[in-house]
């Protein structure tokens, strides 16, 4: 017979144009494997840059990759679920456990429950009813100033007597180090029986040579006669060959040597010993079958070299000489070779460093037994520690899974607006907004190239704190405003979520719309942006070329004394002409327009007038409007690590409750003469009289005043008498005779 379990029965709400699961019941976290997780709002989180307990994220992160996933969240939810009599008291995130609450139906809920008491009993309350994550804190540094911790690792102050405190560290050095749950250095039975094997591998492979002539013919100064042959072993044989291509042709000898303007060359230099040029000349002078010598007559950038050949292994192995045959250099080298297969074989090099007496020391001493037993009496506490561990990870979780849960599983918190969401950083106060939606970001370069996807109106500002001098950087998405006063370079102030300020300075701006009002604008606003720009460059293009001629021109005088009047300026005919084709063809399109509105009776004109401006400003909008529809947190997420598995959208009222704009708080008393305002007087009546003639003018050229007032101001006379005369037509007299 099979049985299946029965399928939990889940609760929505929708936010953000998604559904979102509802976690209201201890059930529904018990029962968190069962939901679909393509109904997961996130499928992965990193573990730092969060709002959140940095332990509990250690603790979810299981497999140690620095993101926490779907299976780490199922195990974590079923685990603290069984713990407890009830998984609702997850759900109130409270920061006590009530040892009442814990699950003592089950073994693992009896050793939780036991362990619970210990520490409350350590800590001096064993008559308490409820445990806190300081509790387990506490006495986590109470245990790390013990010795044994039951995790298997010894520091060496876990050693009572100095010459297996002096082993340990030798392990440490020669092996790497663990860390135990004190956070000391120690090793564990694996990092010793590794350390011991090489010791032995490492005595073993000396045993070899030890006593034996034919691998260390000179004994302990082997090695080192060994060194001196091979500091000099190419250029010797480099000699030798030369010589023996001396013997072959006698009229090779000059180039072998090197040639006279070679030397001369060198001469012409401050000569040093161990010049380059020198040490590539070869190490004596070549001559067919010619011996090299050990003493004089030997290239100075090499003789210090030669000396110590001739010091250390010509002369103990070959007797007293004072110049060395290519026969006695082969048979000095073939004295070395049992010397290098067995370097070549060379085992246990990882304690090579202790050097073979400490080496020896350590292996007929009882430090491994030592340390062994130390290791054994830190893991009898093993089962006990690993309890006291579970009991601070139940504390974690019974105070912070919920609210993980709603970060992750669903976006409860961003869009409830209760409390900031895990991800959010502070609150940044700038250009008279206040900004809750703020993230820290690491690498905001790298960061802008996918959160710009977002559509939003992004400031990444760099965020520094002078009591500390801490740093960081936070990105801001604008989603209330405008953008006409966000720049490079502006300052504002950055609260975290512990209530500390930062001075916050924008450094990068991803620039998209923040509002449909903003955008109506946005058309006029770069028009006359344009323009001021525009007249702002050509003004300093003429002041610097102003300038420059003025130099000249003083230059000129001073050097070639009274100057001669400049030749008249010659007018270009091609620029004149371009000018009154741009003036001709603006008036035809200004007189179109006054032409059309002529037409229309008055009280279109208005209408007129507010069609034009939609006819430019209705594109932007609907431009504005597509891409605030299409506002999506995955990305900005995404770009610090995140998995969004859902369309996130941030529409126009969610994200006006995301920054503030600065209003006067209700009841404020406001008064509106300012003492210092500019006069606009002159100016308004300046605009005023300009239109009104504009307007009058524009009536009187195509005849509205006539038809108004007829008599007054006519058109028609003044265009009869200023009007050019008609040509005769063809075939008609010219004039009177």
């Amino acid at each position: 017979m099979t049985t299946t379990t029965a399928r939990h029965t889940w609760n929505f709400f929708r936010a953000g144009g998604f559904d979102q699961v509802r976690l209201d019941r201890g059930a529904d976290i018990a029962e968190l494997g069962q939901l679909d997780q393509k109904l997961w709002v996130a499928l992965a989180c990193p573990t730092h840059g969060l709002e959140f307990d940095a332990r509990t994220l250690e603790l979810l992160d299981t497999d140690r990759d620095g993101r926490i996933r779907p299976p780490e969240i199922i195990a974590a939810a079923r685990w603290v679920s069984g713990c407890l009599k009830n998984p609702d008291a997850l759900l109130g995130g409270a920061a006590a456990l009530t040892l009442d609450a814990i699950n003592d139906a089950t073994a693992e809920g009896q050793a939780l429950l036991g362990a619970a008491r210990q520490i409350l009993g350590m800590l001096g309350k064993p008559t308490a009813t409820a445990i806190t994550v300081e509790d387990t804190t506490a006495t986590a540094a109470m245990l790390a100033q013990t010795r044994f911790n039951g995790d298997g690792i010894v520091p060496a102050e876990a050693a009572a007597d100095t010459a297996t405190q002096a082993v340990i560290a030798d392990i440490i050095a020669c092996c790497g180090a663990e860390t135990d749950r004190s956070g000391k250095p120690g090793v564990s039975l694996t990092k010793v029986e590794a350390f011991f094997a090489a010791a032995q591998a490492y005595a073993g492979w000396w045993r070899q040579a030890e006593g034996n002539r034919g691998i260390l013919p000179l004994g302990e100064a082997t090695p080192a006669a060994r060194a001196a042959v091979q500091a000099v072993q190419a250029k010797v044989e480099d000699y030798f060959a030369r010589c023996r291509l001396a013997a072959f042709d006698e009229r090779a000898l000059g180039a072998l040597n090197r040639q006279e303007v070679e030397y001369l060359a060198i001469a012409a230099k401050d000569l040093s010993i161990t010049a380059a040029e020198i040490a590539g000349f070869p190490l004596a002078r070549i001559g067919a079958g010619r011996p090299l010598p050990l003493q004089t007559g030997v290239n100075p950038a090499w003789a210090g070299a030669v000396a110590a050949l001739h010091e250390l292994a010509a002369q103990p192995l070959l007797g007293a000489r004072t110049e060395l045959t290519e026969a006695d250099w082969l048979a000095l080298r073939a004295r070395f070779a049992p010397y290098d297969a067995w370097v070549a074989g060379k085992a246990g090099a990882a304690v090579e460093q202790l050097g073979l007496p400490r080496v020896r020391a350590i292996l007929a001493g009882q430090s491994r037994e030592a340390i062994a037993a130390l290791i054994a009496q830190d893991l009898a506490l093993a089962a006990a520690f690993n309890a006291l561990s579970a009991v601070d990870r139940l504390v974690r979780y019974h105070r912070d899974l919920a609210r993980l849960l709603n970060n992750f599983v669903a976006f409860r918190d961003f869009y409830g607006r209760k409390q900031k969401a895990i991800f959010q950083a502070g609150t940044l106060y700038l250009d008279q907004r206040a900004c809750d939606l703020c993230l820290r970001v690491e690498d905001p370069g790298r960061h802008a190239a996918m959160a710009a996807l977002s559509q939003m109106y992004l400031a990444y500002c760099d965020c520094v704190r002078k009591s500390d001098g801490a740093k960081m950087t936070v990105v801001a998405v604008f989603t209330g405003g405008d953008a006409d006063n966000l720049m490079v370079g502006r300052n504002g102030v950055f609260y975290d979520r512990q209530g500390r300020d930062w001075d916050a300075t924008v450094a990068k701006i991803v620039d998209n719309p923040i509002s449909i009002r903003q955008s109506f604008w946005a058309p006029y606003k770069k028009f006359i942006r344009m323009i001021e720009e525009q007249v702002a460059r050509r003004a300093a293009a003429a002041e610097g070329g102003v300038t420059a001629q003025m130099q000249t021109t003083a230059t000129g005088v001073a050097q070639a004394g009274p100057v001669a009047p400049p030749a008249p300026p010659k007018i270009d005919t091609g620029t004149l002409a371009a000018i009154g084709l741009v003036l001709t063809t603006l008036l035809a399109a200004l007189g179109g327009i006054f032409g059309a509105f002529a037409k229309l009776p008055l009280w279109q004109i208005p209408l007129a007038l507010v069609g034009i401006m939609l006819a430019i400003s209705v594109p932007s909008m609907l431009i504005a409007w597509l891409k605030l529809r299409q506002r999506n947190l995955g990305p900005l997420l995404d770009a610090n690590g995140w998995a969004i598995n859902a369309r996130a959208r941030i529409n126009l009222p969610f994200g006006g409750s995301l920054t503030s704009v600065a209003a006067l708080p209700p009841g404020a008393h406001r008064d509106l003469v300012d003492p210092y305002a500019e006069s606009q007087a002159g100016r308004n009546r300046l605009i005023l009289l300009l239109v009104v003639l504009a307007a009058l003018a524009a009536a009187w050229y195509f005849g509205a005043i006539e038809r108004v007032l007829p008599g007054v101001l006519p058109k028609s006379g003044w265009v009869q008498q200023h009007a050019p005369a008609a040509a005769p037509a063809p075939g008609a007299p010219s004039g009177a005779h």
